[in-house]
């Protein structure tokens, strides 16, 4: 199905931790210097860093790296480590004697799957996690399943996410690509055993009720912060069509959007830039759709103190 590194120039890292108490990771997204981006956020429990500054009214228009990150409201402190990342490597927005980074970043909720409920990523696994994504050559195969943001991902409240990925390749040039931490309340339509239903908090599986899919869709089109917010904006409906139910109060669902600028669109005439407009973000709809479906298909087939996680995961395959 591709992978969000079919878009030239983006780089992924994974770090994790797992054991003694430990089951959680972060994800980091890297893309070339340059890279215009914006976010659209759709959930009712949303744990996020700097996404404010994506808004396409604010002062920056540029993204130096996306954090995706477990450990709720906790982990986004591993968006300290990419920004010390981007400063030693002269990366970020150019002040009087330096330059500060933009890292926005958001967060699943896994505390406590591993045993450990203060076991949750750091400014540490931050910047080993931007390391490894720097680390990789161009067009790098991504590690899918339980790894990086994905490693402690619950799907359904009982059975085991994880990381996906997803491109497709339009017929002018234009690379869309997705990737996405699934830690639903949700599961895919039409692949769900019986289980009980969202609503029965009271389950011995179903412990907390905080649930995300964190999502980073990137593109070599060249695209402005407005239609970057506007293609987050849209790609939320692979979200929707992927996993029943979404965006409910319980979920933090998160749709970055990435444009590295390197392929001009059709704008020629008005009809054409729309045309161009609704193209892109249809395919981007539906590589987050494609990018949700493979992280679940490739989520260990373990079970964990968490719940049976290993007969949905396998069921997928």
């Amino acid at each position: 199905m591709g992978a969000i590194t079919d878009v030239p120039g983006i780089r992924v890292g994974h770090e994790q931790k797992t054991g003694d108490g430990w089951l959680t990771g972060v994800t980091v997204v890297l893309p070339p210097p340059g890279t215009v981006g914006s976010v659209d956020v759709r959930g009712g429990g949303p744990g996020t860093h700097e996404t404010d500054a994506l808004d396409p009214t604010t002062l920056v228009s540029t993204v130096d790296a996306v954090v995706l990150t477990g450990g709720s409201a906790y982990g986004l402190a591993s968006a300290h480590g990419a920004q010390r990342w981007c400063e030693e490597h002269g990366r970020g927005f150019a002040v009087t004697g330096g330059v500060v980074p933009i890292v926005p970043a958001a967060a699943i909720f896994d505390l406590g799957r591993g045993g450990d409920f203060s076991a949750r990523p750091d400014a540490g696994m931050g910047y080993a996690a931007t390391a490894a994504a720097a680390a990789q050559p161009e067009g790098h195969d991504v590690g899918r399943g339980n790894v990086g943001a994905g490693t402690g991902a619950v799907l359904g409240r009982t059975f085991k996410g994880g990381v996906g990925t997803a491109s497709v390749t339009l017929e002018n040039g234009v690379v869309v690509g997705a990737l996405a931490v699934v830690n639903a309340l949700g599961t895919p339509f039409g692949t769900s055993p019986e289980r009980a239903e969202p609503g029965d908090f009271d389950k011995p599986n179903h412990r907390d009720g905080l649930n995300t899919t964190l999502v980073v869709v990137a593109t070599n089109a060249a695209l402005d912060v407005a239609e970057c917010k506007r293609t987050a904006s849209a790609a939320h409906a692979g979200l929707a069509r992927a996993l029943n139910p979404s965006h409910t109060l319980a979920d933090g669902d998160t749709v970055f959007c990435l444009s590295t600028g390197a392929v001009a669109l059709d704008r020629s005439t008005e009809t054409a830039r729309q045309i161009s407009m609704i193209t892109l973000q249809s395919a981007g709809a539906d590589v987050v759709r494609l990018a949700i479906l493979d992280g679940v298909a490739n989520a260990e087939a373990v079970s964990t103190p968490a719940g049976d996680y290993g007969a949905y995961s396998a069921g997928m395959r």
